[in-house]
C-alpha cells in the first residue's frame, strides 16, 4: 500500500472534515447555542471534541495495523 491509498485519504478525511466539524463548532458557540459558561455545556463540548479525536486516532491505528501487516 502506497501513501496516496492509505493516508491521504485519512489527511482529506479529518482535515476537510476537521475544518467543517471546528466551523460549525465555533459557529454554534458564537451564537451562544452552547454556553461556555454552563456546566452542561461544557460537558458536550468536550464529548464533542473527544469523539473527533477518538475516531481520527482510532481509524490512525487501524490503518498503520493494517499497513504492518
Amino acid at each position: 500500500m502506497i501513501f496516496q491509498q492509505t493516508w491521504l485519504p485519512f489527511l482529506y478525511l479529518y482535515g476537510v472534515g476537521g475544518i467543517a466539524f471546528f466551523l460549525g463548532l465555533g459557529l454554534i458557540i458564537r451564537t451562544k447555542a452552547l454556553r461556555r459558561s454552563f456546566y452542561q455545556h461544557k460537558i458536550w463540548i468536550g464529548i464533542l471534541l473527544y469523539g473527533f479525536f477518538f475516531y481520527m486516532s482510532i481509524h490512525a491505528v487501524f490503518i498503520y495495523l493494517a499497513m504492518a501487516s
